[in-house]
C-alpha cells in the first residue's frame, strides 16, 4: 500500500518516464510508488492496479502523446474512487487549462515545474488540508535544491529500457513551435553531481543512455566533459544520444566527436525549414551556411549516426519552399531525415500566426496542423502520407540501393510521386508486411517511376536479402521462371544471418 502513486502511460514499455522519477526522488518521507503503464493498456486494468496500492493521492503525468487515454483514466478513477485525490501535471495541463476536460475532472493541477511543488500539495493533502485554489502555479526551484532520481532506475529499466538522463533543463532559444522557447534560458545541473549519478548507472550496468537536453551543445566546456566522460567507458555495447544545435560545433568538440566508433554516438539535429524568411517568422535563429558545413562533417569525417529534422505546414511555407529544403538535406546524405508535422502545442507563441497564416488545427491532441493558406488539406495529407512512407521506407535503412532510385535526380518531387502511388494502391499507411513492403518499392521503382526493371529488380533483391528477413516477396517469387531468384535469395539471406551472427 502506498499513500501516494505516480503514474503515466509511456508510448511504449522500453520509455521509461524520468518526470515521474523526478518527482518520486523528492518526495522526501512521503510513501510513493511509482507506476508506469502504455498506451495500449486498458483503463479498466490501469484502474485496478492503481486500486490495488489504495492510495489516496494519484497524481498523473500528462503529455500530448497520453492526455486522451489519461482522460479516460481519470474519469474512470474519479467514478469507482471519487474519493482519491487526483493531481495533474506535465506540459499537457500546464497552459489554457480551462478548456480541457482532464482538468475538469482532477482535484488539482500544478502548472510548470513540479519536482518541489508536488511533494509540498501532497504533505498538505495528507493533514487533511484542502488548497483554495485548483490550479497551483510550480515553483521553479534552484537546480541545487532538486535531488537527481537516476537511482530510481530499477535493474529491469536499465536491462530493457531506454534510460532518459538531462544535464540540463530549459533552452535559451525562441522558436516558435517549441515548449522550451517559454524558458528564459537554460539552467545546467552540477556537472560533478551528474557525472558521477552517471557513473553509478553505468557500474549497474547501463549503456544507452539518452539525453534529453534541448541543447547539448551550448556549453562547450560541459559537452566537452560528458563526451570525454562516455569515451572513458567505450565498449561495443554503450550508446549515447543527443540534441544539438547545428550551427555550434567548435574544433574542441569535433575533435572529441572523432573518436567515437560508429554505433555509439547519434546526435539528433533540428533544422526544422532552410527558408529565411520563415526561420524569421517563427523566432528561429540558425546559421545556415554553418549548419550546412556542420552536417557534411558529421556525415563524412566522423562516426556519429545523425538525425536530422524538418517541418511541415510552418507559417509562411508552401510546399515548393518545403521540398527545397527536404532536396537540400537529401544532398547532405545524412541518414535519417525525420519529417515532422507541425503541432500546435499548448502555450507556444505559434498561436500568434494563426489567423495571419489561416493555421488549421486538429482540434484534439496533438493538435497537428490541417491546413494553412499555403498548404490545403489535401495536400496536406499527401504531405502527411509522404512523411509516414519516408520513414517506413527511407529512415528504416531497409533500401540502400532502392531508394536512389526511388529519388532520382529530384528527390522530393519522386518520393511524393512514389507515396501517391503507394497510398493508391494500398489504400494504407501502417500495418504493412515487410515482404509487401519490398514488393512495394520493387513495383513502385518500375511502374510508377518508370526505372529499368532490370535495375529495379537487383536493387530490390539485394536489399532484401540484406535484410535477414524470411517471408519471400512476390517479385522475387515471380522474377524468375525457373525460381532461382527465390532460392538465392532464401541462401544469401541466410548466408547474412550468419555472417551478422559472427561479427
Amino acid at each position: 500500500m502506498s499513500a501516494i502513486v505516480l503514474a503515466t502511460l509511456n508510448a511504449r514499455y522500453h520509455h521509461a518516464s524520468l518526470g515521474l522519477r523526478y518527482l518520486a526522488a523528492n518526495m522526501g518521507e512521503l510513501d510513493t510508488q511509482i507506476m508506469e503503464f502504455i498506451l495500449q493498456s486498458r483503463p479498466e486494468e490501469i484502474i485496478e492496479s492503481i486500486l490495488a496500492a489504495r492510495p489516496e493521492i494519484v497524481g498523473f503525468g500528462v503529455y500530448i502523446w497520453n492526455v486522451a487515454e489519461i482522460t479516460r483514466v481519470v474519469a474512470l478513477l474519479k467514478c469507482v474512487a471519487p474519493e482519491i485525490i487526483v493531481v495533474l501535471g506535465g506540459p499537457e495541463v500546464s497552459y489554457e487549462c480551462e478548456q480541457q476536460e482532464i482538468v475538469r475532472l482532477a482535484d488539482y493541477v500544478i502548472t510548470g515545474w513540479g519536482d518541489i511543488s508536488f511533494a509540498k500539495l501532497c504533505r498538505e493533502l495528507l493533514q487533511k488540508r484542502p488548497q483554495a485554489q485548483k490550479i497551483i502555479a510550480g515553483l521553479q526551484p534552484q537546480l541545487s535544491e532538486i535531488k537527481l532520481p537516476y537511482a530510481l532506475y530499477s535493474d529491469e529499466d536499465i536491462a530493457n529500457r531506454t534510460l532518459y538522463v538531462e544535464a540540463s533543463r530549459g533552452c535559451p532559444f525562441k522558436c516558435e513551435f517549441c515548449l522550451s522557447s517559454l524558458d528564459k534560458t537554460a539552467w545546467a545541473f552540477d556537472l560533478d553531481l551528474f557525472l558521477a549519478e552517471m557513473d553509478r548507472l553505468y557500474q549497474r550496468g547501463a549503456r544507452q543512455f539518452k539525453f534529453v537536453d534541448r541543447t547539448f551543445n551550448l556549453n562547450i566546456k560541459a559537452s566537452a566533459r560528458i563526451l570525454e566522460f562516455f569515451l572513458e567507458r567505450l565498449n561495443d555495447k554503450l550508446f549515447v544520444h543527443f540534441e544539438v544545435i547545428p550551427d555550434h560545433l567548435p574544433d574542441a568538440l569535433k575533435a572529441l566527436i572523432l573518436r567515437f566508433p560508429a554505433g555509439s554516438l547519434q546526435f539528433e539535429v533540428g533544422i526544422q525549414t532552410f527558408n529565411p524568411e520563415v526561420q524569421a517568422l517563427i523566432s528561429r535563429k540558425q546559421d545556415t551556411g554553418k549548419t550546412e558545413e556542420n552536417l557534411r562533417w558529421l556525415r563524412h569525417e566522423s562516426h556519429a549516426h545523425v538525425h536530422v529534422d524538418l517541418i511541415i505546414g510552418l507559417p509562411g511555407e508552401d510546399m515548393a519552399s518545403f521540398a527545397q529544403g527536404f532536396d537540400r538535406l537529401v544532398a547532405l546524405k545524412q541518414q535519417e531525415i525525420q519529417v515532422g508535422v507541425l503541432k500546435r502545442l499548448r502555450g507556444t507563441n505559434i498561436i500568434r500566426h494563426t489567423e495571419k497564416y489561416d493555421m488549421r488545427y486538429t482540434p484534439y491532441a496533438p493538435y497537428t496542423v490541417l491546413a494553412t493558406d499555403r498548404i490545403d488539406y489535401t495536400t496536406m495529407q499527401r504531405l502527411v502520407r509522404f512523411a509516414r512512407y519516408w520513414d517506413l521506407v527511407a529512415n528504416s535503412g531497409r533500401f540502400p540501393q532502392a531508394l536512389p532510385l526511388l529519388l532520382g535526380d529530384s528527390p522530393f518531387a519522386h518520393f511524393l510521386a512514389f507515396s501517391d502511388w503507394l497510398y493508391a494502391t494500398t489504400g494504407k499507411t501502417h500495418q504493412i508486411a515487410l515482404d509487401q513492403l519490398f514488393d512495394l518499392v520493387y513495383r513502385g521503382m518500375s511502374e510508377c517511376l518508370a526505372q529499368p526493371q532490370t535495375e529495379s529488380f537487383a536493387a530490390a533483391e539485394h536489399d532484401f536479402i540484406l535484410s535477414g528477413s524470411k517471408a519471400i516477396p512476390t517479385f522475387l517469387k515471380a522474377g524468375k521462371q525457373d525460381g532461382e531468384g527465390s532460392r538465392r535469395a532464401r541462401q544469401a539471406s541466410r548466408q547474412a544471418r550468419h555472417q551478422a551472427a559472427e561479427t
